[in-house]
Formats: C-alpha cells, sequence, structure tokens
C-alpha cells in the first residue's frame, strides 16, 4: 500500500503564529504530529485529548545554564498548549570530571528542584523531570530520580532509575552507574492531566518486565522514558526499543532525550520521541540533536480502541503458568 500523508496534519511555530505546512518545505526546531486511528472505523469516543510536550537538549554542567533551557521550552510548551512538558535524563546537571553529580546532588525538597517547582507553578503546567541527581544514603551515592511536579508545583511522585548502566559499550567507553549511584526498588505510577503514567529513566527501557508491570499491575497509560542514550547504542536501538514498549504495552510512550555533545567525553544520541499504542510516532523533532519541543495530543479513545481490538490483558498468562511450564 503507497505511504500517504493525507491522514497527517503539520505545524509549524513561527514568529509566534502557528501555520499549517507541507512536510517537504518545513524547517522547524518544534513539531506537532496528529494522526487519525488506523485501527477502527467506528466513530471516537467521546473524550477530550491532552496535549503534551516532550523537550530535547544539551545539558552541561552549570545549573542555571540548563534551568534557563528549561525555562525557555516550557514556555514553548505553554505557548503549544501543552498541559504536560517531559525533560530528558539529567536535565539539570552533566557532569564534565567524574565525582562533579555526586557533588551537586541535592534533597528533593533542595533549592535546585524548588526552582522547577516554582517554574511549574508559574507556567501553570505539569512537569516530568527524569534524572534529577537526588542525594543518596551517604556522601558517596546519588538516586537517579525521575520527579513529577503538577501545576501547582507540588511533587506529586518520585521514581528511583531501578537498573544502572554498568556497559561496555561496543566502540565507545565503558560506564559504570553503580560507582556513584544506588539502584531504586520501587515501580512508579501517578495519576496526571495526561493520563496514568508509568516512570522509568534511560537504561530500564532494554527491560521490558519493568513495563509489563507498569502497564497490567499498575494501569499505566503512558508510560515515560527521559534518556540520555550514547550514540552509538542511540543509533543501533533506541526508537525499535521505543515502538516495541508501546506495541506490547499498548501504551503511549513519551521518551525525552539528550542530545549532542555535552563535554569532550560525553556524547548523547538525541531523537526525542512520542509514540502512540499502535506503535507509531506521532511527534518528533525534525532534527535530532536540536533543542526544542516535540507535541502531540494524548487520544484515549485510540488508547481504549487498540486495548479492545488486541485484548492481550485477559489474554496474557500469569506468572505462575510460565513457572509451571517451565523445563
Amino acid at each position: 500500500m503507497p505511504f500517504c500523508l493525507i491522514n497527517y496534519r503539520f505545524f509549524v511555530k513561527l514568529n509566534n503564529r502557528t501555520l499549517l505546512c507541507p512536510i517537504r518545505h518545513a524547517r522547524f526546531s518544534s513539531l506537532t504530529v496528529q494522526s487519525r486511528s488506523t485501527i477502527s472505523s467506528e466513530p471516537s469516543m467521546a473524550s477530550n485529548p491532552v496535549r503534551v510536550a516532550a523537550a530535547q537538549m544539551t545539558s552541561i554542567n552549570d545549573l542555571a545554564a540548563n534551568f534557563a533551557t528549561c525555562s525557555r521550552l516550557v514556555k514553548e510548551a505553554v505557548a503549544e498548549g501543552a498541559k504536560f512538558v517531559c525533560f530528558p535524563e539529567s536535565f539539570s546537571f552533566i557532569a564534565d570530571k567524574d565525582g562533579e553529580s555526586v557533588n551537586i546532588a541535592e534533597p528533593l525538597d533542595g533549592p535546585i528542584m524548588q526552582q522547577y517547582c516554582s517554574l511549574a507553578r508559574e507556567s501553570g503546567i505539569w512537569l516530568s523531570l527524569g534524572g534529577f541527581q537526588e542525594r543518596g544514603s551517604d556522601d558517596a551515592h546519588l538516586r537517579n530520580t525521575h520527579v513529577i511536579i503538577d501545576d501547582s508545583g507540588s511533587i506529586r511522585s518520585s521514581y528511583s532509575k531501578i537498573h544502572l548502566f554498568d556497559v561496555d559499550v561496543p566502540g565507545g567507553r565503558v560506564y559504570k552507574e553503580s560507582s556513584f549511584t544506588e539502584p531504586g526498588k520501587d515501580i512508579v505510577a501517578v495519576d496526571s492531566p495526561a493520563g496514568r503514567l508509568g516512570l522509568s529513566v534511560c537504561y530500564d527501557l532494554r527491560f521490558p518486565e519493568l513495563y509489563q508491570q507498569l502497564r497490567f499491575q499498575h494501569e499505566a497509560q503512558i508510560l515515560l522514558v527521559p534518556s540520555a542514550f550514547t550514540k552509538i547504542t542511540g543509533q543501533a536501538h533506541w526508537e525499535i526499543l521505543l515502538r516495541a514498549r508501546a506495541i506490547e504495552t499498548q501504551c503511549y510512550v513519551i521518551a525525552a532525550a539528550q542530545a549532542g555533545k555535552h563535554n569532550d567525553k560525553r556524547e548523547s544520541y538525541g531523537d526525542t520521541l512520542i509514540i502512540d499504542p499502535w506503535g507509531t510516532v506521532v511527534g518528533r523533532l525534525p532534527d535530532r540533536i536540536s533543542t526544542g519541543i516535540a507535541v502531540a495530543d494524548i487520544d484515549f479513545s485510540l488508547i481504549d480502541s487498540v486495548r479492545a481490538k488486541i485484548p492481550i490483558a485477559k489474554q496474557r498468562k500469569p506468572i505462575e503458568f510460565w513457572k509451571s511450564e517451565s523445563l
């Protein structure tokens, strides 16, 4: 079947005006994609879609500079009508030298996070802050913590990254996140205006059990995957893993990404994505390493439609089945 753009509308924000634009002529830093469901010909059930934004940035070892970038991107998201904006892992700080991240780590009620609480309150928007350097249980460790802040500036929930990035990247460098980071132990989901959120961070993406738990035990509708994927692993696996998580859980996936060179030693892949429960990319920055936002509408009727047409929640086997059937 030939591909056709008739079911897609592309919008460009230019000089504070929103313009309908053919994709072949578009050059822009923020993209909204709205798609009709191809799953069902039935009319959509009455529902109110919620606009969300996923931010892409290149954080450095400067708290003030990163906060300024986040503030600007929040203003862009608000101008686009978003009720919820997601930031990538290490949004507030990426170290240039060993030990810097631990040194700047603070509790969630410290001044760094309170700045972001004020930003949410003053902007009237919910924030997903993926991968904050929360102070650990001793001076040598931190927690890589995903924080959800509501539009009144209150912290609604937090999740500490469970799977730590201890990897010898093929053709790249060796990473040992566990040398300075304490792993989390709890699975976290929380309600929001954009639906029920399932929280994760970056390397968690490679462990589908977490997302199965978030969907089938904690009733998530949106999976959040704030990340700072390496360039090598991102080229190989980023999009395919995200789309797989969306398809197998029948959830929206919002993956806000770090992008580009942070310093002489570290570079992130970028490619911020919003994916619907059918596995279709519905939000994406045209430039993989630019700073900007991708915007899309969360369609709750689409979630219901996909789950009704392919009822895996009813058909999946309980864990006891696999234990009893194992050889």
